[in-house]
């Protein structure tokens, strides 16, 4: 079993950059991959980036490539998504999951999810 839980979520104007932060536990988590998705309102859960656990490869939506940054902290069993040049359609909910290969951007793929953390944008 994994468990994750994510913070640094917040209120920013367009233009400014939050850092997500999702932090992991349980006996099995060494073997997922870790992914970032986000759920406006009204709209399907998608995929915004996700990375393998030794960091070394990553993948990102086009709408955030050159924005974003996922990272791995393997010490601290963490996973960032630095987000920069916000824009007000990144307002969304945004989940941390565990689980698939790189290159997986459906949440069925994913087996494990966090509780959610609110970024919203301002114009």
């Amino acid at each position: 079993q994994v468990q994750l839980v994510e913070s640094g979520g917040g209120l920013v104007q367009a233009g400014g950059s939050l850092r997500l932060s999702c932090e992991a536990s349980g006996r099995a988590f060494s073997g997922y991959v870790m992914g970032w998705f986000r759920e406006a309102p009204g709209q399907e859960r998608v995929f915004v980036a996700s990375i393998d656990r030794t960091g070394s490869g990553a993948d990102y939506a086009d709408s955030v490539k050159g924005r974003f940054t996922i990272s791995m902290d393997n010490a601290k069993n963490t996973v960032h998504l630095q987000m920069n040049s916000l824009k007000v359609d990144d307002t969304a909910v945004y989940y941390c999951a565990a689980g698939g290969v790189l290159g997986s951007i459906w949440p069925r793929e994913y087996s494990y999810w966090g509780q959610g953390t609110q970024v919203t944008v301002t114009s």
